[in-house]
């Protein structure tokens, strides 16, 4: 089967179109789920050991059950620190909101800023909160004499994707500007420079509005369950050795069901992951240098476009091994994210690629069939109609004229010596004759249903719907005078001429009257106009039978 073959400016022209779509689709995000599914499948089993030092300190169910009901004295809390300093344990997030007062009893609060105090190792949470819907956000911060005896402030905002998984964490956040670290990176003692994706410049960005930078994607250790947990109320009741806390980074937080945040996330499959285990993944991440950075939004965008244009450049080239090379241009993209991600900790999103990849071959098929459908009802040397579908046009006409009682004209065009100049000057200068006759002749079929064809060595033939005889004869003679001008380059300077036979049939079909008999009446006022010297037309009616 021919193949479709392109200039290079055309196959050009045709991978900058699909490069400039992919470029397009991957900047607007619209395959954003496919995406995230893909991103989910290639982390969701990615699991490593991460640092032994990380812990968690839970408030589970059965802390509430011994301890009473939430929320607990802070007197509680500055004992578990006081019995945490005592332990030596490293650096401590007590991921607990302390936004107002104590208003029962005020020693309460001097106690937990005390034991924060004494530690002096101790990481408190920051939240970006209104009281209302309507209200403005505000930075939800511990009260004055809590924060400021702790060591540092954190935030604890958790990114949520569109479809309600955590797969992200901006590094920093907070209100106006992006001035707090997150808990977990605070907790891993993580400075400058941070990774992920830096924050778009906002000049005008509103001080009441929360601020986000340094997006990273968090790389999980594993499902829920990854890190070592103890129970609050073993830890405050010494049942934890001192040794097990020794040089730990541990974060008190809400695991109890009903009352603990709840994620989800790539590796949690059906399991849901508390927001304690969630920063311990943070500080997990940057501890071992495992944060994953997604491409900048103009490298996604170069890198799907050029990959979907060396595609289009490869599939349209004029060589044998396109399906092959199709076949792996497709797998590609997953391929090259796949390879980012486990090589550098560099997220591509593949699926923008591999969708356009899939509408370019799409295309290029149709575009294919469209050719070859085109090749097998056209003549290869002059790129007129051939003889099928001079046969399957004539048919059709014969048939309309019948119906709407109009006169169709059918010409047989005969070259006059055509074989003496063959014979005298060679094919190629034969075939350079037949080319001048069918640009020659399809210039008379100016209408869109006329039809131009060539159905044999050196005859052709016009189909002229709607054409009475009158009109028939003269595009007939105007037919054989541009023929006798014609001059064909025969080599060395020389030219030669030739002319044309015309056999012209012009009649409103009957009821029995088939295309046959249009065809044979044609071909009999051929002979007739050959019988008479040639270079001229005879005009006939088909013959009744």
């Amino acid at each position: 089967m021919r193949q479709l073959r392109l200039g290079w400016r055309r196959r050009l022209l045709f991978a900058v179109v699909f490069a400039v779509l992919a470029g397009v689709v991957s900047q607007t995000r619209l395959f954003w789920q496919p995406d995230e599914a893909v991103y989910d499948l290639m982390v969701g089993d990615w699991a490593y050991s991460p640092d032994p030092r990380l812990a968690i300190i839970s408030i589970d169910d059965r802390s509430l059950q011994q301890l009473g009901q939430w929320p607990w004295p802070r007197s509680t809390h500055a004992r578990l620190l006081d019995r945490l300093q005592q332990a030596g344990a490293q650096r401590v997030a007590l991921d607990l909101m302390f936004p107002e007062p104590d208003r029962k009893d005020a020693s309460q609060d001097q106690a937990l800023a005390a034991a924060i105090g004494r530690n002096g190792r101790v990481i408190l949470p920051v939240l970006a909160a209104a009281a209302s819907d309507e209200a403005v956000p505000e930075e939800l911060m511990p009260i004055p004499a809590i924060a400021d005896a702790a060591a540092t402030l954190a935030h604890t905002d958790i990114e949520v994707d569109a479809d309600g998984v955590a797969r992200g964490a901006y590094l920093k956040g907070g209100m106006g500007t992006a001035h707090w670290l997150a808990l977990g990176a605070a907790l891993a003692g993580h400075e400058a420079p941070r990774p992920g994706l830096p924050a778009a410049t906002n000049r005008a960005a509103s001080p009441y509005q929360w601020q986000r930078d340094n997006y990273v994607r968090v790389r999980y250790a594993g499902p829920p369950g990854s890190f070592p947990q103890m129970s609050y109320v073993d830890v405050l009741d010494g049942h934890i050795p001192e040794q097990l806390l020794r040089g730990r980074l541990l974060i008190v937080g809400m695991t109890a069901s009903g009352i603990a945040p709840r994620l989800l996330t790539p590796t949690s499959k059906e399991l849901w992951m508390t927001g304690s285990e969630y920063q311990a993944n943070v500080a997990a991440m940057l501890l071992a240098g495992n944060a994953i950075t997604p491409l900048p939004r103009w490298l996604q965008t170069g890198l799907t476009a050029l990959l979907v244009m060396l595609g289009a450049l490869g599939i349209t080239a004029n060589v044998r091994s396109r399906w092959l090379f199709a076949a792996l241009a497709i797998p590609t993209p997953f391929l090259l994210a796949l390879l980012l991600l486990h090589g550098a900790d560099l997220w591509f999103a593949p699926v923008a690629a591999i969708a356009c990849f899939i509408a370019l071959l799409a295309s290029w098929t149709l575009w294919q069939m469209r050719y070859w459908r085109g090749q097998a009802n056209r003549d290869t040397l002059t790129g007129l109609a051939n003889r099928m579908r001079f046969e399957e046009t004539l048919r059709r006409e014969n048939d309309a004229a019948r119906r709407n009682g109009k006169p169709l004209t059918l010409m047989l065009i005969d070259v006059d010596h055509f074989k003496e100049c063959n014979d005298s000057f060679g094919h190629q200068v034969g075939d350079r004759l037949l080319r001048q006759l069918g640009r020659t002749i399809d210039g008379i079929a100016r209408r869109p249903r006329d039809l131009a064809a060539r159905f044999g060595g050196d005859e052709f033939a016009l189909i002229l719907p709607d054409t009475p005889p009158a009109g028939a004869e003269q595009l007939a003679q105007t037919l054989i005078n541009q023929v006798r001008q014609l001059q064909v380059a025969t080599g060395k300077g020389q030219h030669t001429s030739t002319s044309v036979t015309i056999g012209l049939c012009s009649a409103v079909p009957g009821s029995e009257d088939s295309s046959a008999r249009l065809f044979e009446a044609a071909d009999g006022a051929l002979y007739q106009a050959k019988e008479a010297g040639r270079d001229g037309y005879r005009v006939a009616l088909p013959r009744p039978r």
